[in-house]
Parts: C-alpha cells; sequence; structure tokens
C-alpha cells in the first residue's frame, strides 16, 4: 500500500485542493507582477522620451546651451556635441563620459537599456538618445531612468505575494469544508453499518436527500441490507424448525433403542444399545444446542432478573462434586447480576463442561465483584474464572474456539463428542447481557474471564470469599 492510500479522501482532496491553489496563485500573481512591470516599463519609456524631448527643443532654442535640465534623483540628462564631448549634464553625470555611444537613427531618437558604464557596476539604465539640430552640427540628448526592477515595488511585491498566499489558503480551506460536508453522509453510513449485527438486522443507513451518489450508494446498500435479512431469517427460520422437528426422531429412537435393550438381555445387543444411545444422546445435544443458537440469532428475549452469580455457580459445583476432577470454588457473595437465569445457567455449563474435557486434574472457579468507571459498567462489574490444568489454548488461536463448529486438533483428540457449539453459545450468551466473554493468560491451562455488569451497587465484602473444595 502506498502512502496516497493511506491518506483520507478528505486529507487527499485538501492536498490535491492546496497544491493546485498555490501553483494556480503563483502563477495569477506571476503574470500580473509581469503584466504591470510591462506596464510600468512603458509608462517609464514614454517619460524618459519626453524629458528628451524637451530637452532637445530648449537645445535647439538656445545659442549658448542648456544649463537647466530637468533632471532628477532618478532622471539623468547627458547633451553631447558632434565632437563627442558632454557639453552639459545633470549632477549625478557630471564629469563622467557619455552614458551611451549609439545614436539618435534615423527616427530621430532611439532607446535601449545600458548596464555598468557610468551608472555603476551591475546597474542598467533605460538610455533614450534624442537628436538636437543646431547650426555647425547635429547635437544629442542623453535622458535615462533606472530600469524598472522585477519586483517594481517592494511594498507591492509583498502585497501581491501575501495575496497570493491568502488566495491560496482560502480555497484550501474551502476545499477542505466541502469535502468533509461531502462525505458526512458516509460517516453517518459508516456508523450505522459499524453498529448493525445479527441481532438488529432490521436497522437501516440513512439515506442523505438529493440525487447524488452518496444517495444511490446508500439505497444500494439498504437493498443488500434487506436481501441479507431475508437470507438470515431463512437461515434462522430452517435451523430452528429442523431442530425442533429431529427431536421426535431422536425420541423415538432412543425409545426403541432401550426396549430392545430390555427386551434382549445379551450382552453384544446391550453394548450396541450403549453405543446407539451414546451417539443418539451427542445428536440430540448438537440438536439442542443449534435450537439455542436459532433463538439467540433471532434476538428472542429471555428473562431479565437479577440472579445472583454466585448462588449459581456454587450451585453448579454442588451438582458435579461426584465428577472425576476437583472442582475448587472461591466465590464473593452477593455479586447480583441482571439476566436470565436459565441461559447464565447454560452459560456456566458450558463452560465448565469445557474445562472438564481439558482440566488434567482440577478445575478452579473465581467469582468476585470488581469496581470499574467506565459508562459500560456503572455498578462494578462481575467477574468469574474457570481456570482449568490443562494444556491451555495458544495465543493465536483464542478467537478461533470461539467460532461454531471449530474445535482444535487437541480437542477433537481428547474428545470426540464434542459439538463446537458450546463456547459459542457462552459467548453470545454474555454479550446478550450486556458482557464479555475471554480467554486471558494463565500460568497453567486456560483461563476463561466472564465479565457483566453489576445489577446494582453493594457495599464491600466484609468477609473473605467462601471456599468450597468437592471432588
Amino acid at each position: 500500500m502506498n502512502a496516497a492510500n493511506k491518506c483520507s479522501i478528505v486529507a487527499r482532496i485538501t492536498l490535491f485542493t492546496g497544491v493546485v491553489a498555490a501553483m494556480l496563485s503563483t502563477l495569477l500573481a506571476v503574470v500580473m507582477m509581469i503584466a504591470i512591470h510591462s506596464l510600468a516599463t512603458g509608462s517609464l519609456i514614454r517619460e524618459v522620451h519626453a524629458i528628451s524631448g524637451q530637452a532637445a527643443q530648449k537645445v535647439e532654442q538656445y545659442v549658448q546651451g542648456y544649463v537647466e535640465l530637468p533632471g532628477s534623483r532618478f532622471r539623468n540628462i547627458q547633451i553631447v556635441d558632434p565632437r563627442g564631448h558632454v557639453v552639459v549634464s545633470t549632477t549625478a553625470l557630471r564629469g563622467k563620459p557619455p552614458m551611451a555611444e549609439f545614436g539618435p537613427g534615423s527616427q530621430g531618437s532611439k532607446q535601449a537599456v545600458v548596464c555598468d558604464g557610468v551608472f555603476g557596476a551591475d546597474k542598467c539604465d533605460i538610455v533614450v538618445a534624442q537628436s538636437a539640430h543646431r547650426p555647425g552640427g547635429d547635437w544629442i540628448v542623453y535622458a535615462s531612468s533606472p530600469v524598472v526592477p522585477w519586483w517594481i515595488d517592494p511594498q507591492f511585491a509583498a502585497f501581491l505575494g501575501g495575496s497570493a498566499i491568502i488566495l491560496a489558503v482560502a480555497v484550501t480551506y474551502l476545499a477542505n469544508k466541502i469535502a468533509i460536508a461531502s462525505l458526512r453522509p458516509v460517516g453517518a453510513i459508516r456508523r450505522e453499518l459499524d453498529e448493525i449485527n445479527a441481532t438488529c438486522p432490521g436497522r437501516r443507513v440513512p439515506v442523505p436527500v438529493g440525487t447524488c451518489e452518496i444517495h444511490y450508494l446508500a439505497t444500494s446498500v439498504n437493498h443488500t441490507l434487506t436481501r441479507l435479512q431475508g437470507a438470515m431469517e431463512r437461515q434462522r427460520q430452517f435451523a430452528a424448525d429442523a431442530s425442533h422437528d429431529l427431536r421426535s426422531p431422536i425420541a423415538a429412537m432412543r425409545a426403541e433403542v432401550e426396549d430392545a435393550m430390555l427386551a434382549s438381555p445379551e450382552d453384544t445387543m446391550n453394548r450396541t444399545g450403549r453405543a446407539v444411545l451414546s451417539s443418539l444422546d451427542r445428536l440430540e445435544a448438537i440438536v439442542s444446542d443449534l435450537l439455542t443458537i436459532a433463538k439467540l440469532d433471532a434476538g428472542a428475549s429471555g428473562e431479565n432478573d437479577p440472579v445472583d452469580l454466585a448462588e449459581l455457580a456454587e450451585a453448579e459445583c454442588r451438582r458435579r462434586h461426584h465428577g472425576s476432577k476437583t472442582i475448587v470454588c472461591r466465590l464473593e457473595p452477593d455479586v447480583v447480576v441482571l439476566g436470565d437465569r436459565l441461559r447464565l445457567g447454560r452459560l456456566l455449563t458450558n463452560l465448565i463442561d469445557n474445562a472438564e474435557r481439558h482440566a488434567e486434574a482440577m478445575i478452579m472457579i473465581n467469582g468476585w465483584r470488581a469496581e470499574c468507571d467506565g459508562q459500560r459498567f456503572p455498578y462494578g462489574v462481575a467477574v468469574l474464572e474457570v481456570i482449568d490444568d490443562g494444556p491451555g489454548i495458544e495465543l493465536d488461536k483464542r478467537e478461533l474456539v470461539f467460532q461454531r463448529f471449530a474445535r482444535l486438533d487437541a480437542a477433537r483428540n481428547k474428545d470426540a463428542g464434542g459439538s463446537g457449539l458450546g463456547l459459542p453459545i457462552a459467548r453470545q450468551i454474555a454479550e446478550a447481557c450486556g458482557g464479555a466473554l475471554r480467554i486471558e493468560d494463565s500460568d497453567c491451562g486456560a483461563r476463561f474471564v466472564l465479565r457483566l455488569p453489576c445489577y446494582r451497587e453493594t457495599d464491600p465484602p466484609t468477609q473473605d470469599p467462601g471456599q468450597i473444595s468437592m471432588t
């Protein structure tokens, strides 16, 4: 990706407009400088011609020469006789040789730019040679004035340069504001798209008024969202209908297998029946998970009651005290959250089931209430950890386990009965309750951390969290 693609559209439009405005402003200033310089130079030449003409007329009228010359600080005059000697000159050129070597020419006058010489090093003057007719020969009247510099006047050059800079900055600023205003509907569309997810597929992006390209873009996006919503609803309905309809044949198959096992006490039949029942159990669990996911995706509302998270986790610990793994619970009392008790129970069940499948010998369940200053958890946050002493989960695969039907190779080798839906359902329930479920660093094994907003602010506990150790 090059540097241009890394800049926003507003920045690129502003940069492009600024460069073009600077170039055009500079070109305009140069053209104006050249034009005014040309006008000033023409006016100066005409003035010098007029001065030399006046001087030539007076030389022709007076026999004794010309003494009072109309010179000034920037205008110099010399009168040269036919022999090439300077007869009279203004004060600045008094005692100096003729300022030019060319004569009036056939037209009676001639002009040229003369540099250095009597004017000084690196100085140039516009010199006009005018002929003056006198008895005994033609005299030459030279009149000169310094050439007009390219900047004409320092104050004028500063004004013109400053105006060009102000013009470029003003155009760039206006272009930036216009670009921001033009792309503001795009920002609104983007923000709305960021908030649209599976739980609110009916939302649509705002359509700006008018017939601009952004209007058509927003309309196309809304049409696409409508089609996606229809596809999602059909998919969810199919999953819900299939899951619901599969329950009856599974129950019938289970009844047939159990009746066959009771009618034939042979060991072979019993082994076959137990294998079939185990497969039916797994199939029934998958169907139940699919039905749960379909309800969650459809945004089916559950109960919204205060639930003591510590009490719920403690009940789950007691239910599993006869298992093969040691479960250690450290739960702070009165950690109350708002949610559906059945769904939160399903969340805890899925987390502990996952820990039991991967733990070597021990599972730790820690729960407490923590303070939080954010708006997401105004009354504090309820934290629940489920830690096992198994092989753990690699950092780059911690999000993979929350994808539906995703199972790591270690999980497949250790337990072929999992469906890959338990952890996705747990995270979806946590997010539906306004919380989050993540895998965080642990010294040993995997550490699942559940955070839910507390229902109301409670006082800090006055005693250490209770500890329940079960085997």
